[in-house]
């Protein structure tokens, strides 16, 4: 039995569309990534429907608002926090609805703590992230929201046979590196030990679920990843740095699934599934791992999210994916 929860040659989206019809967007998922669906996001709706505030609402006890800034803590919940709830509940009726029949892993995406903290401001202004007492705080509540998100899309996908959690992570390397700025922009919050990295972002994993950590931006901390007990790793393949690949292969090695980048995230033009399907092979060539386990190991997907797409190439970055991961299990090189 394989050890991920979907099978071989399997192709999957980040989790953003475009547009705003929100059961359109599920149709065009369960149609052209069937072997591991997911909840799409759709943020052009407005406050509420980004990544930082559909996150926000599942917090508990930690109610926000929109300031000038951006997201910040308030003392109670007010129309931002309601907008943002009402979005995500809206989208899981819709899916409910959609989804009837399907049987499978299913995938959902929340924002990860340290993004998170790297975004919400606290109510006196500065950044969740520059007060360890408040990312502790912060880490509890997204961990209480989070198992309870999870168990409400298992009751409404009743087929889905494991939930894939994907926790987005762009801010990650910067809060490694200590690059997060403060509010005010004049300044750098202090890079934060890797050990406490590792180990609030572990605290977050709801239990019996496949956790994937997904980060866009170059200099994906493998170590840290690992350390956390992350099982999925989510990345662009065209950032990939060949310093970085002894990291890489060591993670692999380990059994952790790669999430492979392949397709831009917005309007271009798209390869033949051979190329496409070309980074993947190449780099399990170079890693040295036999070809056998790369279209079960390796799932392919757009490089990032798609929501600065248009609905037509969205769908159709989506079918690249799926096309070219069928090269990676009937074509997998030597």
């Amino acid at each position: 039995m394989s050890q991920y929860p979907w099978g071989e040659a399997t192709a999957t989206g980040i989790g953003s569309h475009p547009g705003e019809d929100h059961a359109e967007a599920v149709r065009v998922v369960l149609g052209e990534s069937p072997a591991l669906p997911y909840l799409p996001e759709l943020p052009a709706r407005g406050v509420g429907a980004d990544m930082i505030g559909r996150t926000a609402s599942l917090l508990l006890e930690m109610p926000v608002e929109v300031q000038p800034s951006g997201w910040r803590f308030a003392d109670r919940p007010g129309r931002d926090a309601k907008r943002a709830r009402d979005h995500l509940i809206r989208d899981l009726d819709g899916l409910e609805e959609v989804v009837q029949g399907y049987e499978g892993p299913f995938k959902i995406q929340a924002c990860g703590p340290w993004t998170l903290a790297g975004a919400i401001e606290l109510r006196y202004g500065d950044k969740t992230l520059a007060d360890p007492g408040a990312v502790r705080d912060l880490v509890a509540s997204l961990a209480e929201g989070l198992a309870a998100h999870v168990a409400e899309v298992r009751r409404r996908v009743p087929g889905a046979s494991e939930i894939v959690l994907q926790l987005d992570e762009p801010g990650l390397p910067g809060v490694l590196a200590g690059t997060v700025p403060t509010a005010s922009g004049f300044g750098r919050l202090a890079a934060v030990d890797r050990q406490v990295v590792a180990e609030r972002l572990r605290a977050v994993f709801p239990p019996d679920v496949f956790t994937v950590v997904h980060c866009c931006a170059p200099r994906v901390p493998f170590g840290v990843l690992r350390a956390a007990g992350v099982r999925g790793v989510s990345l662009d393949a065209r950032l990939l740095n060949r310093r970085e690949e002894d990291a890489i292969g060591e993670a692999v090695e380990a059994g952790t699934a790669l999430f492979l980048g392949v397709v831009p995230g917005v309007d271009s033009v798209i390869a033949d599934a051979g190329a496409v399907a070309a980074p993947a092979k190449e780099l399990w060539r170079r890693l040295g791992f036999p070809s056998a386990t790369l279209a079960s190991q390796v799932v392919l997907t757009p490089a990032c999210g798609l929501a600065g797409a248009s609905p037509a190439y969205a769908r159709a970055a989506l079918a690249a994916c799926r096309r070219a991961a069928l090269v990676l299990r009937d074509d997998p090189g030597e």
